[in-house]
């Protein structure tokens, strides 16, 4: 045998070699440098896949892991008497990250302060970012010092932000997401800071919405592209390589209701143990623990005009306390009941528990189109999706089918197998949501105008949320977690706040 054909044998058993080390053989450790089906180079300098080898999982600022697992959603037995609005019903949540402490009013004051110095010449942006002070006015009290300085005094600022609606508080999630994204970008090298003198002299808002604010799908799916001038390297980051977070949001109703009971899964079945009443192992309001011997778990109403105790004998606070009072539960949340309500992201519906699904449930689907399968003016309908920015530099959507907008495009499933007697007569009452008949398929299942009995009917909306925790005002009763009750989405209070949650990516067990 010749040396070349040495060498030929030489590279065709190293060739097979690369393909046994990468995808054959016993192993359970998949080659990072190869793919495991045909061998080819990963990230190689001439094609093929490129894929980030450095992604490590990190944890959001203030948030903590909730590992997901199965529990038994609504009503508790051993509560006994409880509205017909939360039916028990064996559900599963993935895991998420979740904010350790409420939302603060300095929280706030920073996205008040941004909005301030960015969107200036937008004073009706400003003005809707601002809390609604004016929910601390009760006609029989004097609560004007409330009305004053609860949300900008400094010695308020880690107490709950409140008198915020449930829009506002998606608002906040979206700017989140973005100033933190932004960030991770500017420390990366990849785009420079924000522009701030240029900002202050621009007269234009719609100039400052689209060349200078920072917007995570704006960078992802625009040519938008703040890049430091001062680095060779001009490839965008991907979402597909981990380096950004995804989206900041309002957890979903069970993953509230999950968190709140902090209870870690069972070794031996898997499964977290239920029949808790609140977020702590005890029955009683107090602490039965030797350091804390009967010191107050919460912040709530004891009974009709005690809110706070005597002194010696008191939970601490007559209106909203700091965040970080009280006690954690298991997961380490701070003030899951008491203290403030808290909004979550479903729309309310009395039977909800019934009608949701077994994994991830929730109720309030508003579908955006798929941005992976972006159609073009090639589609046979015709059909593109075009983004545009908002006021707030936002990047925004619309359907274009034929030249044509299309108003009502998202697939708004709100509705969808309603557990309503007019629904259960008429199963495909849900699909009734034209534009021109906006909402009229939840006011004929809740309230129909041709009921004579209409100022009895319940008042209940496709812009109804659900918020849940029990608050600084509330009874024992609101602190269970299984409790619910629901407030138009442009409304607020001075007894609901709220936190963000996020979901977690990859697999839903801690470590792994």
């Amino acid at each position: 045998m010749n040396i070349r054909s040495m060498s030929t044998i030489g590279i065709i058993m190293a060739s097979v070699a690369v393909l046994v080390s990468c995808g054959g053989g016993s192993s359970n450790k998949i080659s990072t440098a190869f793919s495991n089906t045909t061998g080819w180079a990963l990230n190689g300098k001439k094609g093929g896949l490129k894929i980030n080898n450095r992604y490590h999982e990190r944890i959001p600022p203030n948030m903590v892991l909730i590992e997901g697992g199965t529990f038994t959603m609504g009503r508790n037995a051993e509560q006994g008497a409880q509205t017909a609005n939360s039916f028990q019903r064996r559900v599963t949540v993935n895991s998420f990250f979740m904010d350790q402490y409420e939302i603060t009013n300095e929280n706030w004051r920073e996205y008040l302060e941004w909005t301030k110095q960015v969107l200036h010449n937008s004073p009706a942006i400003i003005e809707k970012a601002k809390p609604n002070v004016a929910v601390w006015r009760e006609k029989l009290a004097y609560n004007e010092p409330y009305v004053e300085n609860y949300f900008e005094h400094v010695a308020y600022r880690h107490y709950p932000v409140v008198g915020v609606t449930w829009e506002q508080a998606m608002d906040y999630c979206e700017w989140r997401t973005d100033r933190v994204n932004e960030k991770i970008l500017m420390d990366n090298r990849k785009i420079q800071a924000p522009d701030l003198a240029a900002i202050k002299k621009s007269t234009d808002p719609n100039e400052v919405a689209a060349k200078y604010v920072f917007s995570t799908k704006k960078y992802y799916y625009t040519g938008y592209n703040n890049r430091n001038p001062k680095m060779k390297d001009t490839t965008k980051v991907a979402m597909a390589d981990g380096i950004l977070f995804p989206y900041f949001r309002l957890p979903t109703e069970a993953e509230w209701e999950y968190a709140a009971y902090g209870v870690i899964a069972d070794q031996k079945f898997g499964e977290a143990e239920n029949g808790h009443m609140y977020p702590w192992e005890s029955t009683q309001m107090r602490s039965n623990s030797k350091k804390h011997q009967g010191a107050m778990m919460a912040n709530f109403a004891r009974g009709r005009g005690d809110l706070m105790g005597v002194r010696g004998n008191s939970d601490k606070s007559i209106i909203p306390g700091p965040v970080n009072s009280y006690y954690p539960n298991d997961y380490g949340l701070y003030n899951m009941a008491g203290n403030v309500n808290e909004w979550v992201l479903d729309v309310y519906r009395p039977l909800n528990e019934l009608d949701v699904e077994e994994y991830n449930p929730f109720r309030g689907n508003a579908y955006e189109p798929i941005h992976f399968y972006r159609q073009t003016e090639d589609a046979p309908d015709k059909t593109v999706v075009q983004y545009r920015v908002d006021s707030l530099g936002r990047l925004r959507y619309k359907v274009v089918r034929a030249g044509k907008d299309i108003e009502n495009y998202e697939n708004d499933v709100k509705n969808f197998k309603d557990g309503s007697l007019q629904a259960s007569n008429n199963p495909d009452l849900w699909k009734d949501s034209t534009a021109a008949k906006r909402n009229m398929s939840t006011k004929q299942m809740y309230n129909p105008e041709s009921d004579q009995l209409d100022i009895l009917a319940s008042k209940v909306s496709d812009y109804s949320r659900v918020y849940k925790g029990g608050s600084w005002k509330d009874r024992p009763y609101w602190l269970n977690p299984s409790t619910r009750r629901y407030l138009d989405q442009s409304k607020s209070a001075n007894d609901i706040g709220f936190r963000c949650a996020m979901t977690r990516l990859g697999t839903p067990l801690k470590g792994r």
